[in-house]
């Protein structure tokens, strides 16, 4: 097995009410994404694969790293639709869909909890079936030659350590509220299993000039 760094997308459009609008990237995206590419390129970080997802904001972000490598794009690797699930669950629960930051943050593990336990109906893909995809493309990747990145989004990176570290619900909820755009994740095989080694780091984001960068969402 080969050790795996998952990335998030750099900031994309923050202000979306739905899944279209939200992937793209803004400019300090953009930004994120250069700052991260070089960082890895003075720290002559070897990878010798890298897959994203098919989402705008995953392409471009690995594009705007420059790492030399040509991307396997896999479906497997996008992200949950939140937006469409917070929609759902408005429209079928009554949960009002956020407002601000504050109320998302209440909001998302609410999502997390009604989708797991299958109780919105209008959820384009079930809790159990993200579960699967998200376990069988990591198993896939981990299985292959040399060490790879991975561009792609924080609600699957919070279920791979969820998979990883057998968190609860609410704790899944947790480490996506917490992952920064273009953060690096470690898995690594122990013992042939995955196991996370590194977890939201942002070595390129840490100077002083670059902490209006270190974003969320």
């Amino acid at each position: 097995m080969s050790h795996i760094t998952l990335i998030r997308h750099g900031q994309a459009n923050s202000g979306a009410k739905d899944e279209a609008s939200y992937d793209q990237l803004s400019p300090l995206g953009h930004q994120q994404s250069a700052w991260l590419g070089s960082h890895l390129r003075a720290g002559h970080q070897h990878h010798a694969r890298l897959y994203t997802g098919t989402l705008n904001r995953h392409i471009d972000t690995a594009a705007s790293m420059d790492t030399g490598l040509k991307p396997v794009r896999d479906a497997r690797l996008n992200e949950l639709e939140y937006l469409t699930l917070a929609r759902a669950l408005e429209q079928e629960h009554g949960v009002p869909f956020p407002s601000d930051n504050v109320s998302f943050t209440a909001h998302l593990p609410q999502v997390f909890d009604y989708w797991q336990r299958d109780l919105i109906e209008g959820a384009p893909e079930r809790f159990a079936e993200f579960d699967a995809r998200v376990a069988a493309a990591l198993e896939e990747i981990a299985a292959g030659d040399g060490p790879a990145l991975v561009v792609t989004s924080g609600g699957l990176i919070s279920m791979a350590m969820r998979q990883m570290l057998r968190l609860d619900i609410e704790g899944m909820a947790q480490m996506a509220l917490a992952i920064y755009n273009t953060s690096q994740h470690r898995i690594f095989p122990i013992g042939g299993r995955l196991s996370p080694t590194m977890f939201n780091a942002i070595p390129h984001l840490e100077a002083p000039d670059r902490h209006h960068a270190q974003t969320h969402v």
